[in-house]
């Protein structure tokens, strides 16, 4: 099996395993940027779903029955701890996480969700708007390659004002107040306003 057919084997387990959860439930990460036009590589699967009033071990059951199993022995405890329950698609190896989503912007981003088709597999996924802000939020170097490639394509077409707002919320609640600047640095380059 090509990584491509592996990676698209997991999508289509986590995909059914989420409709199976019946939770508000999207994509994000790497597949959802690349699914808004963003070329690029990605080995690993990133998915989040609506958290308020879950318990973590109720879930597994519906994960294990398409083979996605977690990757630790203290996965459920680590999910409680951190907001990530860490699996792995046991017939293709490819890691997932799974973010328990409780926050509002959260809540709004996987309302807007858009169902698109991904390789013949059909999953609900951010919006290039919020893959923006939940990448201002990570703000490793692929993400913030990712944010300024996706400005690059999307910015004339989104909230920007929005966008900046919720930039500032994290970047507060972060106490990160330098991450404005940094971000704003990327809009005017991807705008092309150096």
């Amino acid at each position: 099996m090509t990584a491509d057919a592996a990676l698209l084997a997991a999508l289509a387990a986590c995909a059914s395993a989420l409709r199976v959860l019946g939770r508000p439930a999207m994509i994000i990460g790497g597949l959802a940027v690349i699914a808004r036009g963003v070329p690029r590589q990605t080995v690993d699967i990133d998915a989040t779903i609506w958290a308020e009033g879950l318990d973590v071990d109720t879930i597994l059951p519906a994960l294990a029955a398409e083979g996605l199993l977690p990757r630790t022995s203290d996965a459920v405890a680590f999910a409680r701890e951190r907001h990530v329950l860490l699996l792995r698609h046991e017939p293709t190896g490819t890691p997932i996480e799974l973010i328990l989503a409780f926050l509002p912007f959260e809540r709004s981003a996987l309302e807007r969700a858009e169902l698109i088709d991904f390789g013949g597999v059909a999953v609900p996924a951010a919006t290039a708007e919020d893959l923006i802000v939940y990448k201002t939020v990570a703000w490793r170097d692929r993400d913030r390659s990712d944010v300024e490639r996706l400005l690059g394509l999307h910015a004339r077409s989104i909230d920007l004002a929005r966008v900046r707002e919720l930039v500032r919320e994290f970047a507060a609640a972060l106490d990160e107040p330098e991450r404005i600047d940094q971000f704003e640095a990327l809009v005017r380059r991807a705008l092309g306003l150096r």
